[in-house]
């Protein structure tokens, strides 16, 4: 009898890990009312005689985005906000365009894995294990017409290693996947982390840090 009890206690947990991402749907449609000034975990949904095609629609992911900045990238993203008939979904996408030698720096996603496919151009792409893993980086060359993923919640970076304009699109299993941009986050918190809690993290000098949390960091 404990044997089986012990049974259903881990089925269970299992159960809660395999759906610890958005919700399913309970409903047909979920249309987010994005007027609503009510916060709740997703978005309050619209009444569903109020729906209409282009909540469902987007346009312009044919469009180019503006590389011009320090990292030389531009993510055009299709998450909830974009189109409002993602919502409880648990599915999104982005556009992402890289200048030449252009780069999406080292970040996560919170909330879900990211899968990618290679339009155009060559990408060096990556993501490191955690910690118990050694930190081990899986990295791999990517030219047009390839896919890789990018597992749930680690660090992981695309860069532009041609000498013209690379294109990519991404999908995640999540509405609104979330990014923690790993160099923004630590040197361009607000307020600042403590410089000499970094100084020390980093092993580096004061002057080091002092330096880092005065540049520009960019959002991918």
């Amino acid at each position: 009898m404990a044997a089986h009890i012990l049974l259903l206690v881990l089925l269970s947990l299992t159960s809660t890990l395999i759906h610890a991402y958005d919700p399913s749907p309970l409903q047909d449609i979920c249309v987010a009312d994005l007027k609503s000034a009510v916060f709740v975990n997703g978005r309050v949904c619209k009444d569903p005689k109020l729906a209409k095609a282009d909540d469902f629609f987007f346009e312009g992911l044919d469009k180019p985005g503006n590389t011009s900045n320090n990292v030389g990238s531009a993510v055009t993203t299709v998450f909830v906000d974009q189109m409002a008939g993602l919502n409880t979904l648990g599915i999104s996408l982005v556009r992402i365009d890289y200048a030449p030698y252009g780069e999406t720096s080292p970040h996560t996603h919170p909330r879900a894995t990211e899968i990618l496919t290679v339009l155009e151009g060559t990408l060096y792409v990556g993501f490191v294990l955690s910690n118990q893993n050694n930190n081990t980086l899986i990295s791999k060359v990517l030219n047009k017409g390839d896919v890789f993923v990018f597992p749930i919640g680690l660090i992981h970076f695309q860069a532009n290693i041609g000498h013209i304009p690379a294109i990519a699109i991404a999908a995640f299993n999540s509405q609104n996947p979330g990014i923690i941009t790993i160099a923004n986050s630590v040197f361009g918190s607000n307020p600042p982390i403590s410089d000499k809690v970094l100084a020390k993290a980093f092993q580096v000098d004061k002057k080091v840090i002092d330096y880092l949390e005065a540049q520009f960091w960019v959002n991918p």
